[in-house]
């Protein structure tokens, strides 16, 4: 017999271990690297997770039949390889302090936004909802995505801290380029 502990527990953990490492925190950790405002990152981060996930969780694995995985994939990779490109080729500094924060927030939105479609949480949030209590795998969901990218967050403040922005920059596109990269090979 199931428990309300279960439909928490078995998708906080499952998803939990499967985000661990992946792209979406190493894409959190250098957006948070490039800013300050860590609290405009987190809440991109969220509401984007919210709504990906919500709307997984809430058709169930209708997500995984309807979406083609194909086309998907593939457009992760673009959407990683422009940002990587503009942040290459962005030469100029923030003068305004609230537009930057806004771009943060639109920046980390619109990262997980896009590129969270299809990804192996978002189906297995999904699919979790097919044999759980949906209001419980999207609270176990959500805190497990919410504590991974707090701990992204973290880590990309300590990386700004000790290293140079500059360079710091240069790294942090070159990354999302491979990270694009990636999505047409794997």
């Amino acid at each position: 017999m199931k428990t309300i502990f279960e439909d928490f527990i078995i998708p906080f953990v499952a998803i939990a271990i499967a985000e661990l490492g992946d792209k979406t925190q190493l894409s959190i950790l250098l957006l948070s690297s490039r800013t300050k405002k860590y609290h405009y990152v987190f809440l991109g981060v969220f509401f984007a997770f919210l709504l990906v996930d919500g709307i997984a969780i809430m058709a169930g694995n209708l997500i995984a039949s309807v979406v083609d995985m194909t086309i998907l994939k593939p457009l992760s990779g673009i959407v990683f390889i422009i940002f990587g490109v503009f942040i290459l080729l962005n030469k100029k500094e923030e003068k305004d302090e609230k537009a930057y924060d806004k771009n943060v927030f639109i920046a980390a939105f619109l990262m997980i936004f896009l590129t969270e479609w299809g990804d192996k949480t978002q189906i297995a949030a999904a699919l979790f909802a097919t044999q759980y209590n949906v209001l419980f795998v999207l609270i176990g969901t959500m805190l497990a995505l919410s504590v991974l990218s707090l701990m992204a967050i973290f880590c990309g403040k300590i990386v700004c801290e000790r290293l140079n922005q500059k360079v710091l920059k240069k790294m942090a596109g070159v990354v999302f380029i491979i990270l694009g990269i990636t999505c047409f090979i794997f």
